[in-house]
């Protein structure tokens, strides 16, 4: 099935609170920049599409389950139980692989609310985040979950990103990421645009880091137990800015968001009050690394496991969910994030890519929300086509699944 190209008008465009149909070109000036809005038009993850993904050599992508909605977050348990959210329905989503075949069973609904998104697993529990709300279930012994109890029920409001994500760092703590009401303004409140630090048992939470418009993925790194984060930048700048930004994390740090971004530029949005925006820019943090303007980087992830060669151990891996704003697609791939022995990024790569087809004109997948599994591959959901991806290493002499099949000749 594809979509047929719509034209639609800025006005429209802006009005609209949905989403954006598929294939929508405009071109137009706003705030004094030559802006474009294209969204590839959407094909299916056929087996001949899937066939043409490229990855690096000795990995192979295939599909791990389909046809589950729109899955977006992924937590996978000890035991290898995949959990999956989806947003638009509001639904938690269990799937085994009981045979070990590297295909799921299909798929379980185990929670319902509205806006469930990001997912954290911790001591047996579950736990969900919504928009305003955040849940922890316990896993009964057949994956399902118990009730869902509210911790906390009072997150800011959503606005324009709705997407809360979860993750649980080194000290046991659990960190909630709230994105930006919009595009870029003086937000009402001091937590939208943030990363909190909350208890499990409800009873405090405070902001850990500000100034960061939209950093849904987000790990801390193995062995430095630094944490690292994709933020996304401002939309309505032009083809080739706001670049993403990958940022390190510390506690008390403004990255900038909305008075300045990358290594210093002040977007023509509101001013900080009481100084310049120079005077401003010198008190944050810049950004690492910067990526594809508009790419829109999801979920994150580093390699802790054995199956993917050593060169791998200790890098990330990132999901770019693809663009919208910007005459040329940026995105609809994952990327690996190099990290040096000290624990610093020294650079981003393509890791998979070939979810763009005909000239870019169409994608068949955008992918979302990535985990690694107990056996080291990596699952990676797309919220469009209802397809989740395993990445597995298959080749080379010395990778471990060659040195297993060479066991079982022998055997």
């Amino acid at each position: 099935m594809r979509l047929l190209p719509k034209t639609l008008t800025l006005t429209a465009l802006l009005a609209t609170t949905t989403g954006y149909a598929q294939n929508d070109y405009e071109k137009t000036v706003k705030a004094g920049f030559s802006v474009n809005v294209f969204k590839p038009g959407k094909v299916d993850a056929t087996a001949a599409n899937v066939a043409r993904l490229k990855a690096p050599a000795g990995f192979t992508v295939t599909k791990y389950a389909e046809k589950v909605g729109k899955p977006r977050m992924l937590v996978v348990a000890p035991n290898g139980d995949v959990y999956a959210s989806d947003r638009d329905q509001g639904t938690v989503m269990l799937l085994r692989d009981a045979n070990k075949d590297g295909q799921a069973e299909p798929a379980k609904e185990v929670a319902r609310r509205p806006d469930l998104h990001g997912l954290a697993l911790k001591d047996g529990k579950l736990y969900i985040a919504a928009i305003r709300e955040l849940y922890v279930a316990d896993i009964k012994a057949d994956g399902t979950l118990g009730e869902l109890k509210t911790l906390y029920k009072d997150l800011p409001d959503a606005g324009q990103h709705p997407n809360r994500t979860i993750n649980f760092g080194p000290d046991g703590k659990l960190y909630l990421s709230v994105g930006s009401t919009c595009n870029a303004c003086d937000e009402r409140n001091k937590e939208s645009a943030t990363l909190l630090q909350l208890s499990t048992d409800g009873s405090g939470r405070k902001i850990y880091a500000k100034g960061l418009r939209n950093t849904i993925g987000f790990a801390w790194h193995p062995a430095t137990k630094q944490l690292w984060g994709f933020d996304h930048g401002i939309d309505w700048l032009g083809d080739e800015d706001q670049r993403e930004e990958l940022n390190e994390l510390r506690e008390g740090a403004d990255y900038g968001w909305p008075y300045v971004y990358a290594d210093g530029k002040i977007p023509p949005h509101p001013q900080p009050a009481g100084e310049t925006p120079e005077q401003y820019a010198a008190k944050t943090v810049k950004p690492v690394q910067l990526y594809a303007a508009h790419a829109a980087p999801l979920g994150m992830v580093f390699n802790t496991g054995a199956q993917f060669p050593a060169e791998y151990r200790n890098d990330a891996f990132a999901t770019m969910h693809g663009s919208w704003n910007r005459a040329q697609p940026s995105g609809y791939r994952i990327v690996r994030v190099r990290y040096d022995a000290q624990g610093r990024a020294t650079g981003i790569e393509d890791f998979i890519t070939g979810w763009l087809v005909n000239d870019n004109k169409e994608q068949f997948g955008r992918v979302c929300g990535i985990a690694q599994h107990p056996d080291g591959s990596l699952l990676v959901s797309d919220d469009s086509g209802g397809v989740i991806y395993r990445v597995a290493y298959t080749g080379g002499s010395g990778s471990p699944a060659a040195k297993e099949k060479v066991k079982a000749k022998k055997g």
